[in-house]
């Protein structure tokens, strides 16, 4: 288990401070209900037609790559409906095949942002991390989210949760911009990007690779149990169902 000398908390999201549940049945389904008119009303917003090249060259690099079911999202030929169609059918792919990458992430954030400004999406979070989090703040310790998801996707569970606005409680958010999350060198960059030193810095996760990795680069880690979450085999590290136990 952690050791209360550590000074900043760094917070996975997805199976640790939200329910798995929330993305897979709600957050992502969002997404594939609504990307075409999505698309069809906001063809001509600068911002989607930001997102759509970054699909586009996404979909170049995995067809190049060789990707197999790479969906090609050709932005010189077709009509504006086929492009649509073919940007439509592309994230679609992205998502059955669960991808991290960075163009469908961004995409998908700013779809959320309109869902939870509208109040068709409100997120979900377990209430002792919320509990924890405000515990953790109030004993002077700083904490921070580290998460797949944009920073942008990260804000906006915090921001528009079922507890309220959050993000006054977190001091920063990172996503794999920084790097993978399964490598260390993330994780020496995170800690090097705060200013503190990484045995200071307690991070919580349900992966285990990402705890793994934590643990390699010399954070501090407590691996999350919640309902939904994948099981994980025998290991040595220390584990929570509830944050609030976690020694502050």
């Amino acid at each position: 288990m952690a050791t209360p000398q550590y000074g900043v908390v760094l917070l996975d999201i997805e199976g640790t401070t939200t329910p798995i549940s929330f993305v897979h049945d709600v957050l992502f389904p969002y997404v594939t209900e609504n990307i075409k008119q999505f698309l069809e009303s906001r063809w001509d917003d600068p911002a989607v037609q930001a997102h759509v090249r970054a699909i586009a060259e996404q979909a170049d690099k995995d067809i190049k790559s060789g990707i197999d079911l790479a969906v090609e999202v050709n932005l010189d030929e077709g009509s504006v409906s086929e492009i649509q169609h073919a940007v439509v059918e592309n994230v679609k792919w992205q998502m059955e095949a669960d991808r991290k990458v960075g163009a469908l992430k961004g995409l998908q954030g700013y779809m959320w942002q309109f869902g939870y400004k509208s109040g068709d999406l409100c997120g979900v979070m377990f209430a002792d991390a919320v509990e924890a989090i405000k515990q953790w703040v109030r004993t002077g310790r700083k904490v921070y989210i580290y998460s797949s998801g944009s920073v942008e996707a990260q804000e906006l569970i915090f921001g528009y949760s079922d507890h309220g606005d959050l993000l006054g409680y977190i001091s920063g958010h990172y996503d794999t911009k920084i790097g993978s999350k399964v490598e260390s060198t993330s994780y020496t960059a995170i800690t090097s990007d705060i200013g503190i030193e990484p045995e200071r810095v307690l991070f919580v996760s349900d992966n285990i690779r990402e705890i793994q990795a934590a643990d390699a680069a010399g954070l501090q880690t407590v691996l999350s149990i919640r309902p939904g979450n994948a099981p994980v085999a025998p290991h040595a590290f220390a584990v929570s169902s509830d944050f609030t136990t976690i020694p502050h």
